[in-house]
């Protein structure tokens, strides 16, 4: 069984109607095929009436669904001889981060992304998808071993941003993201990007800057969590926030893939399966495979003079604004 979002309810109910007569149908001389399937065209219509409405808000909680997947999985999907490398080579290891070394249809990449984990204590291991220090020096170091040996650099953002702890601080969290974001800017090898989830501040930064970056079309990529955002500038001394508020804030802070293409932040948006990429990993899989193909054909034939040209071009001309002469 599925887990289902508030707004999936009506579908969640038709769901578990079609559920239940499978199982009476199972193994028995009853014949309930043509209602199965009067009800699988109902709760396909209403999926489609729902997710073609979505709030951004909504788009926010479907990017953290407990079921949506992960970095490892897509790594799974669509990569062969994966190596894991662990250690920034200076503090420890850090599982919020997997990098390595694989194959992307038989051509030599690096892998690098944000690991939420599945189930509370992989959750607590992984510290909920939140890198410390060392996990973006961990991503820097393999991203620098990318680039002596020439190979492309694929990072996946999933992340609800940077972990903001006491021994992350006195370790350095700042000074690591803005280091990985200026190093990123000049690597001398081509850079793909995709958000598969949540994009959360300067810890998703500090492995998005690329010669090409996509989001999922049901992920968020933002400044801060609508939460915070909230927090900030509505809490009162008489008054908590809450969803309504949460639902401002995220109309407000543009997050949702089509907002970022409209300004210029990513490049693209990449379809996810009807009722979002848990419901079909694979397919959402084979959705991005594509991107990551056509990119590379591009890019590899780029003289690397050209491609941090082009970066550099890119990150300059992200965003707009409107000048006011008063």
């Amino acid at each position: 069984m599925h887990y289902y979002l508030d707004f999936e309810q009506p579908v969640a109910e038709l769901e578990r109607r079609i559920e239940d007569l499978r199982r009476l149908s199972d193994g028995r001389d009853i014949n309930l095929t043509a209602e199965i399937k009067r009800l699988e065209k109902k709760a396909k219509e209403l999926r489609t009436e729902i997710f073609s409405s979505l709030t951004p808000w909504q788009k926010t909680l479907l990017a953290r669904h407990p079921e949506r997947p992960y970095t490892e999985d897509y790594i799974h999907f669509l990569f062969t001889d994966f190596l894991e490398m662990h250690g920034d080579r200076r503090f420890s290891d850090d599982p919020a981060v997997v990098a390595g070394i694989g194959r992307f249809e038989d051509a030599p990449v690096v892998v690098i992304g944000h690991q939420k984990g599945r189930g509370t204590k992989e959750r607590i291991i992984r510290n909920f998808g939140q890198p410390h220090p060392e996990g973006y020096r961990k991503a820097l170091r393999v991203m620098k071993f990318a680039e002596h040996f020439r190979m492309p650099i694929i990072t996946f953002i999933d992340t609800p941003g940077a972990f903001p702890g006491i021994g992350a601080e006195e370790r350095g969290q700042g000074e690591a993201i803005a280091t990985n974001l200026l190093e990123m800017s000049k690597l001398k090898t081509p850079i793909i990007v995709v958000v598969i989830g949540e994009g959360g501040s300067g810890g998703a930064l500090a492995l998005g800057v690329g010669d090409r970056v996509f989001m999922l079309e049901h992920s968020v990529y933002s400044v801060i969590a609508p939460e915070g955002c909230a927090a900030i500038l509505w809490k009162k001394n008489d008054r908590e926030v809450g969803p309504d508020d949460y639902a401002k804030a995220a109309d407000a802070l543009k997050l949702t893939a089509a907002d970022l293409r409209k300004f210029g932040v990513i490049d693209g948006i990449i379809e996810e399966p009807l009722g979002g990429a848990h419901r079909d990993p694979k397919v959402a899989a084979d959705a991005i495979a594509v991107i990551i193909r056509e990119s590379l054909q591009e890019l590899i034939k780029t003289p690397i003079p050209n491609l941090l040209d082009e970066r550099y071009a890119r990150l300059r001309a992200v965003g707009s604004f409107t000048e006011r002469m008063d």
